[in-house]
């Protein structure tokens, strides 16, 4: 794959417009009800708008199995986490293969519409033990799985309307960002994931990028993190001093992701890799303990999981960075990399 092409070559938009968007909104209110939880709403828009490219619904039995097994789905192509749409024994019950359905975001708006091509249930220590390499409830990700339900309904959406996101007016779409590059003249792109407000090893990492390529995007999670995680109003407000007030002017964008953390380690370093690829990234930063919660992976267990693809497939460029520190014999900010006093 082409650096910046969208992960499976097309950039996915499951988005209906004009009036066959009035159309199905008015079946719509004759179908059986889904509501998916904020989690999974934020899944939908991602799959909707591309994000989640090539993804143009929620997952099968066979993607669900061989990304668990392979970190790939049922076709070969690299994608190292589930993206699933988790029901109540009650929806599970009454809907069938082959039915349609109204997808619904926790207030009940509608936000669009799939056909149910596949129903089964899974095994969520399983799933967990897959992707997080553990099933302790203690691992902050682990009980998110285990908390869902087990019964899934699979199949192809169709979006008719955007959810109701944090900071809706940041939360830019892949193909709105892509045409901001091309806008800006950019032809090297580097992503930087965070849920953090921006501390001075995160700066460090940012200036490399700035060093070696055109632009930068800051692209921060703002969906669910863990209890005592920093609110996303402090992270917005910290990056936009610091793209206002120290970056070069024109050389960072700022814009949030519709998505949760599911805290997995080094698979979900590469996950935000590929989702940065649809955006229009041509590269990705991953640093010191990336979606790693403290206490269950190694410091660059993430980088040792990424070396297994190579760059050529994965489609992006990922720049393998090492946590920086203040070297008092160097007299200056090093690395593991580049300093030999410990």
């Amino acid at each position: 794959m082409r650096l910046g092409e969208p992960h499976g070559g097309k950039l996915v938009s499951r988005l209906v417009e004009g009036p066959e968007r009035e159309r199905l909104a008015e079946e719509a209110l004759e179908l059986p009800k889904v509501v998916m939880d904020a989690n999974t709403t934020m899944d939908f828009w991602q799959i909707a708008t591309g994000g989640f490219s090539p993804l143009e619904g929620f997952m099968g039995r066979g993607d669900y199995e061989r990304v668990l097994a392979e970190a790939r789905l049922e076709d070969g192509l690299i994608w190292p986490l589930p993206v699933v749409l988790p029901v109540g024994e009650e929806a599970f019950s009454s809907v069938s293969e082959g039915d349609e359905v109204a997808l619904a975001e926790s207030s009940g708006r509608v936000l669009g519409l799939m056909e149910v091509e596949e129903k089964f249930s899974v095994d969520l220590r399983a799933e967990a033990r897959a992707v997080y390499g553990y099933d302790d409830p203690a691992h902050p990700g682990v009980v998110k799985v285990l908390r869902r339900s087990d019964k899934l309904l699979a199949g192809p959406l169709r979006a008719l309307k955007e959810p109701s996101l944090p900071f809706q007016e940041l939360c830019r779409t892949p193909e709105e960002l892509r045409a901001e590059f091309k806008a800006r003249g950019w032809r090297t792109v580097a992503g930087f994931q965070t849920r953090n407000p921006p501390h001075r090893a995160h700066e460090h990492l940012q200036r490399i990028a700035l060093e070696l390529l055109d632009g930068l995007l800051i692209h921060p999670v703002l969906g669910e993190k863990k209890p005592g995680d920093f609110k996303n109003e402090a992270i917005i407000e910290a990056y936009r001093w610091l793209i206002e007030n120290v970056y070069p002017k024109g050389r960072v964008v700022l814009s949030g992701l519709a998505t949760w953390m599911r805290f997995a380690g080094p698979r979900e370093a590469l996950f935000h890799a590929l989702v940065r690829k649809n955006y229009g990234c041509t590269h990705f930063i991953v640093g010191r303990l990336h979606a790693s919660p403290s206490g269950w992976y190694g410091d660059y267990d993430a980088h040792d999981y990424i070396r297994q693809f190579d760059e050529e497939e994965l489609g992006i460029s990922i720049l393998l960075l090492k946590g920086p520190f203040y070297c008092r014999a160097c007299g200056c900010t090093a690395t593991d990399s580049t300093c030999g006093h410990g």
